[in-house]
């Protein structure tokens, strides 16, 4: 019953808002009682944080699981944004920032593992297109690594890029595409470029 709870809560907060869902409205959804719900969980702190860890876990499992493949790492980065894209549910209720607005401690929390993750995973990559030739030489790995990371996350800040001028679809491409533009080499532009073209076809 835990992970069915856990389950319903998840697809909730993404679609509605973790503000805008309620311990009733999860309650109603699944046609169970309050009260079967708080057997599993203390307050609804820790279903949020319970729900986001879980979604966070398969994420960064859905992107190992693209890395492992030893792809092209710039054909590597657009499977990641499409595999990012379709665990983002509806934007419109901007799930990213209310958990920032109304539960900054689970938001700095899954911050600081998702740097972990993206380093690693972006870190190789870059060290990758640099050792075949497709991403600048003289890049500094670990700088543009972590300025990436800073850039994503820049993207979820509504503040910044709201919804309504800045759908976040055509912002992870904008994003990607400029990221990639400053380090990739003739070679890698070529590639780049077909990506491009294709994705637009």
């Amino acid at each position: 019953m835990k992970d069915k709870i856990i389950d319903t809560a998840c697809d909730l907060f993404l679609n509605l808002g973790f503000k805008s869902v309620t311990m009733d409205d999860l309650a109603e959804q699944m046609g169970i009682s309050k009260k079967t719900i708080y057997t599993h969980f203390d307050n609804k702190t820790d279903l949020v944080e319970q729900c986001t860890v879980k979604l966070f876990n398969q994420i960064v499992h859905g992107i190992n699981c693209i890395c492992d493949q030893g792809m092209d790492p710039i054909e590597e980065l657009y499977e990641v944004k499409k595999f990012a894209l379709l665990n983002l549910k509806n934007e419109k209720s901007s799930p990213q920032y209310q958990l920032k607005k109304y539960y900054p401690q689970i938001s700095d929390m899954l911050m600081k593992k998702s740097f972990e993750v993206m380093k690693d995973c972006v870190l190789t990559n870059i060290q990758r297109g640099m050792a075949m030739g497709i991403y600048r030489e003289n890049l500094d790995a670990d700088f543009v690594s972590r300025i990436y990371f800073a850039g994503t996350n820049s993207l979820k800040d509504d503040g910044l890029f709201p919804r309504h001028t800045f759908p976040m679809v055509r912002l992870m491409d904008i994003y990607l595409e400029y990221h990639l533009r400053g380090i990739v080499t003739p070679k890698g532009r070529n590639k780049l470029n077909t990506i491009i073209n294709s994705n637009h076809e």
